[in-house]
C-alpha cells in the first residue's frame, strides 16, 4: 500500500505550511503579460481607432482588429488576476480594481505596476498567507515503500 493510504488508515498526518513561490511567480508574470497586452490593446484602440472611425477618415478597421482581441484578451486577463489573486489572498476589492484598470486607457500599466511591487515585496518579506497540505506520515509499525 501506498504510505498516504496507510496514514489515511491510522489517522495520522502532518500539515506543513508552504509557500508556492514558484506557481505564485509564474501566476505573476502571466498577469503581467496579459495586462501590457490588453493595456497595449485598449491604447491603441482608443487613440488611434476611434478617431479613425468616427473623425474624417470614416474607417473602422483598427477599431475592428484591436476591439475584438481586447474584449477576448481582457477576459484572460481576469482569470489571471483571479489566479493570482487567489494565490497570494489578495481581498476582493484588489481583483475588482485590477478589473476595473482593464477598461481605462494606461490604467491597466499601473495596477500592474502596483500588483508587481506587491507581490515580488511580499515574497521577498515572506509575509504572503502560507497554504497548508497535509503530508502522509507512517507510523512506527509501517514500512515506506521503496
Amino acid at each position: 500500500m501506498s504510505r498516504s493510504v496507510d496514514s489515511a488508515r491510522s489517522g495520522r498526518a502532518t500539515t506543513v505550511g508552504s509557500v508556492d513561490e514558484k506557481g505564485i511567480r509564474g501566476a505573476l508574470t502571466r498577469y503581467r503579460v496579459m495586462a501590457w497586452i490588453v493595456g497595449i490593446l485598449l491604447v491603441v484602440l482608443v487613440l488611434i481607432g476611434l478617431p479613425l472611425k468616427y473623425g474624417p477618415w470614416n474607417d473602422g478597421r483598427v477599431v475592428t482588429w484591436t476591439g475584438i482581441p481586447h474584449g477576448w484578451l481582457y477576459m484572460i486577463l481576469l482569470i489571471t488576476a483571479f489566479d493570482l489573486g487567489r494565490r497570494v489572498k489578495w481581498p476582493i476589492w484588489r481583483l475588482l480594481v485590477i478589473a476595473a484598470a482593464g477598461t481605462v486607457p494606461f490604467l491597466s500599466f499601473v495596477a500592474e505596476r502596483y500588483a508587481h511591487k506587491d507581490v515580488v515585496t511580499r515574497l521577498a518579506n515572506g509575509s504572503l498567507p502560507v497554504h497548508r497540505q497535509t503530508e502522509a506520515v507512517s507510523g512506527p509499525d509501517e514500512q515506506p515503500e521503496s
